[in-house]
């Protein structure tokens, strides 16, 4: 699972170029939405000031892009390392 989360950071990276991620667990019932013995992480690529007023005020979380093109982004880049194409990495 470590290393699953290790290759999703490098993708993420290379996607949209972090300066940090926070990455949670979630475990159990109670914290995934009532499924018994649930267990999934959260990568999210974080910035140095990315807290801002809507987060603050409007308990609203704003992204610069498209859920769907960030995903189609990601994609492409899975399949360029699963074709051997993605660039290494100084953690590889």
């Amino acid at each position: 699972m470590m290393q699953a989360i290790a290759r999703a950071i490098q993708w993420l990276t290379a996607l949209s170029h972090p300066e940090g991620f926070n990455v949670g667990l979630n475990l159990g019932r109670a914290a995934g939405a009532g499924v018994t013995d649930h267990l999934h992480f959260h990568i999210v690529p974080r910035w140095v000031g990315d807290t801002n007023f809507m987060t603050i005020t409007g308990e609203t979380r704003v992204i610069a892009q498209w859920l769907d093109d960030t995903w189609s982004a990601l994609q492409r880049l899975i399949a360029q390392d699963a074709s051997g194409g993605f660039p290494a990495t100084q953690s590889d």
